[in-house]
């Protein structure tokens, strides 16, 4: 099996994500989703992880962001938008894009912990991976204002060492 895992910039690389991300959650789904109303940040970077035969196959995008735990300003990286193509799930490629992106959280120094959204069907996936439940509260920005984002479950990863619960304040958009 023959792979190329590319890490791109965010805004540049849109363009090549979003047939695949289109494909895996076309508008009509989203909107029956508990998220379907929620705007999203743009990820900074983005993971594409493309096959010869198949093109690209699974995408994970990559935040950077600066927000409040427990009131404490806390640099983070966030995973978002994580997509497999649905006739290429089970071969590894979202565990190889995640660790990616992991790998380059780890990289900037100033990343204290890495934080996600998942609903609940993924749950078992990423606590296989090491992502343990964030059991506090968390705000975020919508254009209504600020709101508790309960719409999907937070899971932190230890870049450094991750809070397990209290208090995180997005400090903007999540994603």
């Amino acid at each position: 099996m023959s792979i190329e895992i590319d890490i791109l910039n965010g805004d540049a690389s849109w363009s090549i994500a979003e047939p695949l991300h289109s494909a895996v959650w076309p508008r009509h789904r989203v909107e029956k989703q508990p998220w379907g109303h929620i705007l999203w940040a743009d990820a900074d970077l983005r993971v594409l992880i493309e096959t010869p035969e198949d093109g690209l196959v699974c995408h994970v995008g990559i935040y950077f962001r600066t927000i409040s735990w427990n009131g404490r300003k806390v640099h983070v990286g966030g995973i978002g938008g994580v997509c497999t193509r649905e006739d290429r799930r089970g071969r590894g490629y979202a565990t190889m894009a995640i660790d990616a992106a992991v790998h380059t959280m780890r990289a900037n120094e100033a990343v204290r912990f890495a934080l996600l959204f998942c609903e609940p069907h993924n749950v078992e996936f990423y606590e296989a991976r090491n992502w343990h439940a964030f059991t506090g509260d968390v705000y975020c920005e919508q254009p209504e204002g600020r709101i508790r984002f309960d719409h999907m479950a937070p899971f932190v990863f230890d870049i450094a060492r991750a809070p397990r619960l209290g208090t995180i304040d997005l400090c903007g958009l999540p994603w």
